[in-house]
């Protein structure tokens, strides 16, 4: 069996095989990538998804409702968390990213609607050989991340946005070579 070439350590071959670009539909589970990935801004992905158990307990089960609502004192509950990466403008997005995402869940119905209606509900399907030729970003998620900034997300610039999509299965980046494709 071929796998990306990203996919290297238990963790992240689980990741590759389980999760990564197959397409996701539950606005629950998009709303959890969303957050991981605003949290993996600066740093891997391997860092992120190994506390991923820990980000689920501190914020509620990624429930966005009760995350909108989070105070002070959980700003400083969460600041104080060794599990999850400790900043404060990451976290002040978490709960920013939860309100502007249930907006955009009333608008459309739901996050589902919005966010698949950038590739007209079906994935992009990309031919590339090897790891090192995916783009970081490209037109469309530079288009989606302006669009997100201006229904009030952040820590949405384009780069995290084409890792959003890859990872909710928009774009299928496999290469051509990986088993998963």
């Amino acid at each position: 069996m071929e796998r990306c070439s990203w996919a290297t350590t238990d963790l992240m071959k689980k990741y590759h095989d389980e999760e990564w670009g197959k397409p996701l539909h539950d606005d629950q589970a998009l709303f959890e990538l969303l957050i991981l990935e605003t949290m993996q801004a600066g740093l891997s992905w391997s860092t992120i998804l190994a506390k991923r158990e820990n980000y689920r307990e501190a914020l509620d089960g990624f429930d966005p409702e009760k995350i909108r609502h989070y105070d002070q004192k959980k700003i400083e509950e969460l600041l104080s968390n060794s599990g999850i990466i400790r900043n404060k403008l990451k976290i002040s997005s978490i709960i920013k990213n939860a309100a502007a995402f249930l907006k955009v869940k009333q608008e459309y119905s739901s996050f589902d609607q919005y966010i698949w209606s950038f590739v007209e509900g079906e994935p992009i399907v990309n031919h590339f050989n090897n790891f090192e030729q995916l783009p970081a970003k490209n037109e469309l998620s530079t288009s989606l991340s302006k669009d997100m900034k201006k229904r009030g997300f952040s820590f949405v610039g384009p780069v995290t946005c084409y890792a959003f999509m890859e990872a909710a299965g928009l774009v299928n980046d496999h290469s051509d070579n990986c088993s998963f494709k």
